[in-house]
């Protein structure tokens, strides 16, 4: 008597084991050939000299060159302290996120007005905060009022690279919000109704159940936010400080840009480009790792 072949047997033909990898075909290719294969191009370019040595092979050079440079030093040290500030520029919107899905009184409207801000260009919101920051501005008035001596938001060293980080927070919470809130949508309701029935605290809602439920979404907000905060507030710089003063607001995309544009330099800049991407995929390597093991300890 024949048997029947299994209908998984009959059906697994060539094609069908092809096809997963013919559908990530285009995405692979232009992961390679646009991201990839320009990365390999400009760390070989890193190793070429600038000026009189153009495309002449110079080892490492460039690279001791940015370990000397003070501005790239505080380019990297800037790095630092925008990696420092992550916790905050992640739970500002995780928080708002949680209360709007809480459905505080308003919720609807605050849902726009804090999505607003991702919707402006960092010229504009730079030219903003220019306003609201300069010595004279309202900020300072505001201060005057509950008698605070006015503060030079953009020219003293040791603020201005915090009043520019901060503006950065503001104009792009907006998106990541967005994204907590689709979290929310896969969070177990049944888990925040028992929250409830036993009568848990919201601090503890969030550390127990909420926090728990959102790890994977919290670990995406966490890279995205950092790759942000890296590589998008070149415009913000550039208006409200132009990397002063005296050099203490940039960030290594700045000095590429300064390095490139200005002082003719772009194996200097591929250098520090293939550095800027070294520290990126160090600390997002480590960020979900930590948060990893975070969220199998609770």
């Amino acid at each position: 008597m024949m048997q029947r072949r299994p209908w998984s047997a009959m059906h697994d033909a060539p094609g069908d084991r092809l096809a997963p990898y013919i559908l990530i075909a285009p995405a692979a290719i232009i992961i390679v050939v646009l991201r990839l294969w320009p990365l390999v191009l400009g760390a070989n370019y890193s190793f070429t000299g600038d000026g009189d040595r153009d495309g002449q092979p110079v080892g490492l050079d460039n690279y001791l060159e940015l370990v000397r440079d003070p501005v790239f030093q505080t380019a990297l040290r800037n790095v630092g302290l925008l990696v420092a500030l992550l916790p905050v520029a992640v739970a500002v919107p995780g928080l708002l996120a949680t209360f709007l899905y809480l459905r505080v009184p308003g919720h609807r409207l605050f849902r726009s007005v804090y999505f607003f801000p991702a919707v402006l260009s960092p010229v504009i919101v730079g030219a903003i905060f220019n306003l609201l920051f300069s010595y004279s501005g309202p900020l300072n008035a505001a201060l005057g009022v509950l008698g605070v001596a006015p503060v030079d938001w953009l020219g003293d060293p040791s603020v201005a690279i915090f009043a520019v980080a901060g503006v950065h927070i503001w104009a792009t919470f907006g998106m990541a919000l967005v994204v907590f809130l689709a979290g929310f949508s896969t969070l177990d309701v049944s888990l925040l109704d028992a929250a409830r029935m036993d009568g848990a605290s919201l601090p503890a809602t969030i550390r127990h159940v909420i926090i728990p439920g959102l790890a994977r979404t919290i670990q995406f907000v966490f890279v995205t936010t950092m790759i942000g905060m890296l590589t998008s507030m070149f415009g913000l710089i550039y208006v409200m400080t132009g990397g002063g003063p005296g050099g203490s607001t940039y960030l290594p995309e700045y000095y590429i840009w300064i390095q490139q544009g200005q002082m003719n330099r772009p194996a200097l800049a591929s250098a520090a480009s293939t550095v800027l991407f070294a520290v990126m995929l160090v600390v997002g390597m480590a960020q979900v790792a930590l948060l990893r093991r975070t969220g199998r300890e609770d």
